[in-house]
C-alpha cells in the first residue's frame, strides 16, 4: 500500500521529518506488525499485465509495500525506487530482496506523501492500490503523475468503488462504505483521467478502464474484484501535435 540510485538491499532510508512518524506512519507500521506477512509477496497482475512489454528504465514504486511490486520491476531490468511510509513494511522488503539476488537495482524511501514529493522524473511511475484515510487520493496521484518524466508512463491501479473487497473494512455495509468515505479512497480510471487532467495534448491514454479478478482473502475467501486501471504516456515535446 521516490532519489534514485543504486544502494544495498538491506538499507532503507530514512528522514523522520519527511516520512512523518508520528501519523500515518505509526498507523501503517501497526497494520504491518499484525501480521507477519500481510501481501501475497507476488506483483500485482495489472502491473506485469500493462509492464512487460515495456523497456526498463528508471521506475517510481509508490506505497511500495512489502516490495513485491518493486522486486518484479528490479527482476526485469528496472532500476527502482520504492517509496512507502511505513518502516516495518520498507524493512521486511529490504529483506525480500536481499534474498532476491535483484535487490542492488532498489532504492527503498521512507516518505509521507502528505509531505513528500520526488525532485526528480522517472520512465515509469506505478501507484498500485494506493488507498488510505489519511488524505484524498487526488493528492497522492498528482504526485505520481508529476513524477513521469516527457515519454515515460503512468501506471494507476486501484479498487473500482463498485468492485471492493468483501472482506475488507471498506466493503459495502461496514462503517466506512458510506459515499463520503468511498469517494475520498477510490475511484474509477475515468475520475483518474479528470482528476488528474490526464489528457491531450500532454498525455496519451492507453488504458482507462475496469478490470474483474479472482482474488482471494485472508481467509482463503473467493470474490470476484474490479479494478480501475490507467496507463497513459506523457508525450515528448517533439511529439505533441
Amino acid at each position: 500500500m521516490a532519489d534514485h540510485q543504486h544502494s544495498r538491499a538491506s538499507n532503507s532510508e530514512t528522514s523522520h521529518a519527511e516520512a512523518g512518524h508520528d501519523g500515518a506512519a505509526q498507523l501503517w507500521d501497526e497494520m504491518y506488525r499484525s501480521r507477519a506477512r500481510v501481501w501475497s509477496g507476488r506483483p500485482n497482475p495489472q502491473l506485469v499485465a500493462e509492464v512487460a512489454s515495456l523497456a526498463p528504465g528508471t521506475a517510481l514504486d509508490v506505497g511500495c509495500g512489502e516490495g513485491a511490486d518493486a522486486l518484479w520491476l528490479a527482476e526485469h531490468g528496472w532500476t527502482v525506487t520504492a517509496v512507502d511510509v511505513s518502516a516495518v513494511a520498507l524493512e521486511r522488503a529490504a529483506a525480500h530482496a536481499a534474498e532476491s539476488g535483484f535487490g542492488h537495482r532498489v532504492t527503498w524511501l521512507q516518505r509521507d506523501l502528505a509531505t513528500w514529493a520526488p525532485e526528480e522524473r522517472f520512465d515509469l511511475v506505478s501507484a498500485q492500490f494506493l488507498h488510505t484515510t489519511e488524505m484524498p487520493w487526488q493528492r497522492s496521484h498528482r504526485i505520481a503523475a508529476d513524477a513521469v518524466r516527457p515519454g515515460g508512463t503512468l501506471l494507476v491501479v486501484g479498487h473500482h468503488p463498485d468492485g471492493l473487497p468483501p472482506w475488507a473494512s471498506h466493503a459495502a455495509g461496514s462503517h466506512d462504505a458510506d459515499s463520503h468515505a468511498r469517494a475520498h479512497r477510490y475511484f474509477t480510471a475515468e475520475q483518474l483521467v479528470a482528476e488528474l487532467g490526464i489528457a491531450p495534448p500532454e498525455w496519451s491514454v492507453e488504458v482507462a478502464e475496469s478490470r474483474e479478478r479472482e482474488a482471494t482473502g485472508p481467509d482463503g475467501q473467493m470474490a470476484i474484484l474490479a479494478d480501475a486501471v490507467l496507463r497513459a504516456t506523457r508525450l515528448k515535446a517533439q511529439d505533441i501535435p
